[in-house]
């Protein structure tokens, strides 16, 4: 994902944090050393490491939820709002997906009863919101934060949890598509409130806003994609009538090709039709501005291109396509050999035909 920084990984999952996170924490650092100089700054500086440990470890009991229904998670990346973990898939059955979803709060919940126990009867109420104030002890001010985790994230608005566990209640009696596409609406809705509170109150929740606004159109889509390939196979979907490039092609073929063409990504195949490689307009256009253009495609190209079968099952393919993983897919023959590409764009315009065809149907059988 853009603008976030790798921190390593945990069990096979890579750890991000997103700029945006770090900008939250700087925020908390910098009202603390205002508050009480340099003392209260170190304070604050431990309270921003125990936040990340306590987000962290929430977004580990998705991962952990997930990988007891064969669900494997690539990254998780920590906002200000909490994390996003970046599942292969969701589980299949909505009871599944339930368990996922709250076993990040779950833990959220168990600090909290934790550092309740240790506080006992000297705990303030009032002071569980001030996590800012360096008088507040730091267990009170982690069980606060950790009690801010659970109630924002449960929010029903993707990509929150809360979002996804009113989609699997929904889904519970509904189909998943059309639970998604309620859930991204209410997602939406919150998104609105989120937006006018940052205008008047605090320009964080704007961004907040944007993200969760675009996260549950997102979602609605995907939950579209899914539906309509199931059953279906790669070669209904593939992209037949491309262009590709050889592997004695320079970086000005592309271009030219580029211009000739509506294409924004060419595969490059050996002499024996194989796929060797992909180079995307975007890559064009900076080799082009950096290099020139007599440079090798073979130097610049992108050379791990995965490849599918034309007789595999669609959904397997979405699963590699989904946003964040492969912007592009070669379909190959019992030989080996390119037969087509698969890229999202043309799955989505799949989804819009299929859809059409399925109104344009229910409409002509009428009444």
């Amino acid at each position: 994902m853009r603008w976030s920084l790798n921190l390593g990984s945990i069990a096979g999952t890579a750890i991000r944090i997103h700029i945006t996170f770090l900008l939250f924490l700087l925020w908390i650092g910098t009202v603390y050393y205002q508050r009480g100089g340099a003392e209260a700054a170190w304070q604050g500086t431990i309270f921003i490491v125990l936040i990340f440990s306590c987000v962290l470890l929430h977004e580990l009991g998705h991962v952990f939820a997930a990988r007891r229904y064969g669900v494997k998670t690539r990254d998780v990346t920590l906002w200000p709002f909490g994390g996003i973990a970046s599942m292969e898939r969701m589980p299949d059955k909505p009871y599944e997906e339930l368990i996922v979803a709250v076993a990040g709060p779950a833990v959220n919940v168990a600090i909290a009863a934790l550092l309740l126990v240790w506080v006992g009867s000297h705990l303030d109420v009032e002071n569980l919101m001030k996590i800012e104030d360096p008088s507040v002890s730091l267990a009170v001010k982690v069980m606060g934060a950790n009690i801010i985790l659970v109630v924002f994230n449960m929010i029903p608005a993707f990509p929150m949890d809360g979002g996804r566990v009113l989609r699997a209640l929904l889904a519970m009696r509904m189909g998943n598509v059309r639970a998604t596409e309620m859930a991204a609406k209410i997602g939406q809705g919150f998104a609105v409130v989120f937006g006018v509170l940052g205008i008047f109150y605090n320009p964080m929740l704007v961004i907040i806003a944007a993200f969760v606004f675009l996260a549950a159109s997102g979602e609605a889509t995907q939950a579209q994609i899914r539906a309509v390939t199931q059953g279906a196979l790669v070669s209904d979907a593939m992209i037949t009538d491309f262009q590709s490039l050889p592997i004695t092609a320079t970086a000005g073929d592309a271009a030219d090709a580029l211009i000739r063409t509506t294409q924004k990504e060419f595969p490059v195949i050996d002499n024996g039709g194989r796929l060797r490689g992909a180079l995307t307009r975007d890559a064009t256009l900076k080799v082009l501005k950096e290099i020139g253009p007599d440079v090798p495609i073979l130097e610049v190209m992108q050379a791990d291109v995965p490849t599918i079968s034309a007789n595999a099952k669609l959904d397997r393919a979405v699963r590699q396509l989904m946003p964040g993983q492969q912007p592009i897919l070669g379909v190959t023959d019992v030989d080996g050999k390119l037969v087509g590409l698969l890229t999202l764009e043309n799955l989505a315009e799949m989804t819009m035909v299929r859809s059409a065809l399925s109104d344009s149907g229910a409409a002509g059988r009428g009444p």
